[in-house]
């Protein structure tokens, strides 16, 4: 557990700076825009590592990631259909288009569904802590994001032809079909499927 939770306290530490645009400012002064957005992807990447290396691990070691609660099979159809939007939302992120501008932040809209999703489906503890720490932190981002006026990965870029929304959905189905039939189990050692 250890490991997952340093994992996470890395990539969810270097991810206050930006919610607190002095502290950023201050940052990018100082060492320089690429500096700072160096140390931030090595502090982030290094975090994600251990994080999955950590929950990794617990979910194959007996008796140290005990269940706190057995999903019902029906909760595993329901994560698996909340799956769909999030995909479409993650890749809504990169691609101006109207459904960027209707959700505004599909970044954080999808990281919420994601893992809310997952703790419908998943009741061990490293579960619930992983799961459960993205949740908070997407809503925590959230706030932070409508506060400071922030704009996501694209910047003021808006709108684009309605050919960008059809490959935003395309693009997200493609995904979640990717993951569905393959790639999560090879990703993650687990099939989505079961």
């Amino acid at each position: 557990m250890l490991t997952m939770v340093v994992g996470l306290l890395l990539f969810f530490g270097i991810h206050l700076a930006p919610t607190q645009p002095e502290l950023r400012n201050g940052l990018v002064e100082r060492f320089g825009e690429g500096a700072y957005k160096g140390f931030f992807a090595v502090v982030s990447l290094l975090g994600l590592v251990l994080i999955v290396m950590g929950y990794g691990k617990l979910q194959v070691m007996p008796g140290k990631n005990p269940d706190l609660w057995y999903p019902p099979l029906w909760l595993r159809h329901v994560s698996l259909a909340l799956m769909l939007p999030a995909m479409i939302l993650l890749v809504a992120a990169y691609v101006p288009s109207r459904i960027r501008d209707v959700v505004k932040h599909p970044m954080l809209a999808a990281i919420k569904i994601w893992a809310f999703a997952h703790l419908l489906s998943n009741g061990d503890l490293a579960s619930v802590v992983l799961f459960g720490s993205f949740l908070a932190w997407a809503v925590f981002d959230r706030i932070s994001v409508k506060r400071r006026a922030a704009l996501g990965p694209l910047g003021a870029r808006t709108g684009g032809p309605i050919l960008n929304d059809v490959l935003v959905i395309g693009a997200g189905i493609a995904l979640y079909m990717l993951l569905l039939y393959g790639g999560h189990k090879l990703a993650f050692g687990v099939s989505p499927l079961g």
